[in-house]
């Protein structure tokens, strides 16, 4: 892209006094580049006062924990803004607003979330936000279910298919969830001591062949415009209130992908509180995160249903009990990528804080290895656990 460059913080300054919408943009005067992650550049952009008042975000032309030997394409940066669009379109009160976008620049100017914190953070630190998980459940519903042909009539579902094609960074994902861990590969990354557990993934068959099935609906089935990485990282939260960022991984794919991710992530944190609060104090917040779990996905399925009967377009897929018997297939497709979110986040290169802030060394590797050892035994099993209560049952069984 011929006009692009990274930007320094008085470039974001710029872009946002331009894009921005503010009435005084002229107000804005500093810029903190605030971004933790592995792939973009964020700048908060503040006032006068010292207020956050809008943020910038750029992306970078490689993976940043990487380097440059890992290039990565700036399309990501249109098409995260793009599927943050169409999901505030559907889901205004949980997904950021973008303000403006620059495909040129791989740029964004996107509501100040500076009353919000990242959902992650909250969870290690046992803050509880009682409403998250239901709005986590209405977010995944709205979105999912509008983008997919349940609602789209099928020449514009074709459309979007082809205008949300992502194949770069569903490279990312498909090498990262379903390769590597199952490998011997230079990116992996975990303790010494849990060594023969991620052999024995290796020489799996019969995790391998269901990892296999998982990574083909991956390829093959475009059900719905996902998020992509709807982790608690890629969340903030508020009294009250719940907002998805972070969609660079947007692309139209198995709607189970995302619920999955989701609940893998709170099943992180699941694993990881022993290691935070004890083994006596860990109890009730794993019970709180099962809980989570069962609300985030009982909130999805009712709220899914309920716009499938009003607002189905198509004839066939409005028969009554077909959406209940297409979200029995959407939950086993979620227990499976839960469980592949479990295995990557632990064996593989990006793992997670809930787990990676653990002081105790001996306790870091056994919530380690129970996050492994749980993920390994829900996609294995994926396809006998009927319900959500039966999902609780078989987690709490593998302690």
């Amino acid at each position: 892209m011929s006009q692009y460059r990274t930007f320094t913080a008085a470039d974001a300054v710029a872009y946002a006094q331009q894009f921005g919408g503010l009435a005084k943009p002229a107000a804005l005067v500093n810029a903190q580049e605030v971004g933790d992650g592995n792939l973009n550049l964020v700048f908060k952009i503040f006032d006068s006062e010292g207020v956050s008042r809008i943020v910038v975000k750029q992306a970078l032309p490689y993976v940043r924990c990487v380097g440059e030997s890992w290039p990565l394409t700036l399309d990501r940066a249109r098409l995260e803004a793009q599927t943050l669009v169409e999901h505030y379109k559907h889901s205004p009160e949980h997904t950021v607003n973008i303000l403006h976008y620059d495909p040129e620049l791989a740029a964004m100017v996107m509501e100040d979330l500076s009353s919000h914190r990242i959902w992650r953070g909250e969870l290690v630190s046992g803050v509880y936000y009682p409403q998250a998980a239901t709005q986590l459940g209405e977010y995944l519903a709205r979105t999912l279910f509008h983008t997919s042909d349940f609602f789209l009539h099928p020449h514009d579902k074709k459309a979007q298919v082809a205008r949300f094609i992502n194949p770069e960074m569903c490279e990312i994902t498909e090498d990262l969830f379903f390769n590597d861990p199952f490998t011997d590969h230079e990116r992996n990354s975990y303790p010494a001591e849990l060594a023969e557990r991620v052999v024995a993934l290796r020489n799996d068959d019969a995790l391998k062949i269901a990892v296999a099935s998982l990574k083909h609906r991956f390829f093959s089935s475009a059900e719905a415009l996902l998020h992509g990485d709807i982790h608690s990282g890629s969340i903030f939260v508020a009294e009250g209130s719940l907002k998805a960022i972070d969609a660079e991984f947007g692309y139209f794919g198995p709607i189970g992908f995302d619920i999955g991710t989701a609940i893998g992530n709170l099943l992180l944190n699941y694993c990881a509180q022993p290691g935070h609060f004890g083994p006596r104090d860990a109890a009730a917040h794993r019970e709180q995160r099962l809980q989570d779990i069962r609300e985030l996905w009982l909130t999805f399925a009712e709220r899914f249903t309920a716009l499938a009967r009003t607002k189905t377009r198509d004839v066939a897929l409005g028969y009554p009990g077909y959406v209940e018997r297409f979200l029995k297939h959407v939950w086993q497709d979620a227990i499976g990528y839960c469980g592949t979110e479990l295995v990557r986040r632990t064996v593989g290169m990006s793992h997670v804080a809930d787990l990676d802030t653990i002081e105790e060394h001996e306790t870091r590797i056994a919530c380690i290895g129970h996050a492994i050892e749980l993920g390994k035994f829900l996609i294995v099993i994926a396809d006998q656990i009927d319900n959500v209560d039966q999902f609780i049952a078989r987690v709490r069984q593998k302690g």
